[in-house]
């Protein structure tokens, strides 16, 4: 089982855990969402969760719950900035169709 970043986005959540001054690492899920039927859900972890698998990339720890993990697993998170926007990508090797707008997925 892996979840990985690259170097760019494991960059991107330690600049950001620094600048927040606490944290444990990145917390990834999905939830039920959209016309395609899962959405990523991502944020700054503060803890660990007793349902919670640790990955480690680039030094950085990605927190996964058991439910979403099957959904996520061996998925790998970039960071893109263009110009003024920036957003995290997923390359996620289980989706089987996206929506057309980009925000849904299913599996």
């Amino acid at each position: 089982m892996s979840i990985t970043l690259t170097e760019s986005a494991a960059r991107h959540v330690a600049a950001h855990l620094a600048r927040r001054g606490k944290g444990v690492g990145l917390r990834l899920g999905v939830r039920t969402s959209g016309c395609s039927g899962f959405a990523y859900n991502v944020e700054y972890a503060d803890e660990i969760r007793s349902d919670d698998m640790q990955f480690e990339s680039h030094g950085v720890r990605v927190l996964v719950d058991a439910k979403s993990l099957p959904f996520v697993e061996g998925i790998e998170l970039d960071f893109a900035k263009e110009g003024l926007n920036e957003r995290f990508t997923f390359n996620n090797p289980n989706v089987k169709d996206q929506c057309g707008c980009g925000q849904s997925f299913n599996v």
